[in-house]
């Protein structure tokens, strides 16, 4: 993401519904009048400031419409909310590009270009609110049409959750059988990463909900609780290196979305080889750290100098009580706690109890 994309974000922020800003706009709305507003008091904004009258006062939202009732712009410092100035003429660089037909919506863009700062610029005639930073632009939408889509959004990710914990408990118990693949573990990676992106996009539109989107964002959190860290422990059992984590994570972020949907892509992300669909279908082994993760009251310090001393989950559940007590700060009740709930993980899945 740009630094002017994340600034936009950081705007869009500031004006969901909810926040004094917001209500400023409304009220503005609901006056029929148009506004122009620069969320930003530095140097360069004060350098194309002409005329008007300085206030530095707190800001209020009857403050804003009062002063938006005069034809020229208001500063606001968003740092600490306060009005700078109000009913002031701006002059940015005319030379700059705007592809802006009303002057008021061209003199936002043209500033926004020139400081890089979030410019508003409320049409009076459509109620529009726009806003402008640097070469981006978005129309700020209105609570209804989010809300639509945002549901929609929530809905594919419901779907998708179970489909992934599906798949999650299929690897399980095809990791307690010795008889996992790579297209399993890809196939589990393939979810996971549809997840985030999904749960990334209704952030955005929960973002802009502010206080309309709180019930959404309790079932979203709901659905995704423990997904990140789930996702990292599958990684750290089978990558090539397990200490890239990071690294798969951003390749996986970055491939498109046609790539997303081929699993030999995902899988020499992994580090894992292939190089042929065949390849897919070859067995893999994994470390055991996520096994490991479910035993109660183990600290992830002893899961890593456990996978340290024992690098696959077969030698792991082979190990006996003994072998456990020799690794450093495991002694023999956490030797007792990890045989037993390994032994109980794999009698889990001989009785059914996991997956189908």
């Amino acid at each position: 993401m740009t630094s002017d994309a994340a600034i936009l974000r950081e705007a869009l922020r500031a004006v969901a519904p909810g926040t004094p800003l917001r209500e400023g706009l409304e009220r503005i709305q609901r006056s029929h009048t148009g506004a122009l507003i620069v969320l930003g008091y530095t140097p360069d904004v004060q350098a194309i400031c002409s005329g008007g009258f300085d206030l530095d006062i707190a800001f209020t939202a009857a403050r804003l419409r009062e002063l938006c009732k005069m034809d020229g712009a208001v500063i606001i410092d968003p740092d600490l909310w306060r009005i700078r100035k109000a009913n002031v003429q701006l002059f940015p660089d005319p030379t700059i590009p705007t592809d802006e037909s009303g002057m008021r919506h061209r003199t936002a863009q043209r500033t926004a270009r020139q400081t890089h700062l979030p410019v508003l610029s409320l049409s009076a005639s459509m109620r529009m609110i726009s806003i402008y930073v640097g070469t981006e632009h978005r129309l700020v939408e209105e609570p209804e049409a989010l809300l639509s889509r945002a549901n929609l959004a929530v809905d594919t990710l419901d779907r998708y959750s179970q489909r992934l914990d599906e798949v999650l408990q299929t690897l399980t118990i095809l990791e307690m059988r010795d008889s996992a693949t790579v297209r399993d573990v890809a196939t589990v990676m393939q979810r996971m990463e549809m997840i985030r992106r999904i749960t990334s996009e209704i952030t955005e539109y929960l973002e802009e909900l502010g206080s309309e989107g709180r019930l959404l964002a309790l079932q979203v959190e709901d659905l995704v609780r423990g997904s990140a860290s789930e996702r990292a422990l599958v990684m750290r059992d089978y990558i090539h290196n397990p200490n890239e984590v990071a690294r798969v994570e951003a390749e996986l972020s970055s491939l498109g979305s046609e790539r997303i949907v081929d699993l030999t892509a995902i899988a020499n992300i992994l580090g894992l080889d292939v190089y042929e669909v065949a390849d897919l279908d070859r067995e893999i082994t994994p470390r055991g750290v996520r096994a490991l993760s479910l035993v109660p009251h183990l600290s992830w310090s002893a899961i890593k100098e456990v996978s340290a001393h024992i690098s696959t989950l077969p030698e792991l559940r082979a190990a006996t009580t003994a072998d456990l007590e020799n690794i450093e700060g495991i002694g023999p009740y956490r030797a007792k706690l990890i045989t037993e709930n390994l032994a109980h993980q794999a009698q889990a899945v001989s009785s059914g109890l996991v997956g189908w």
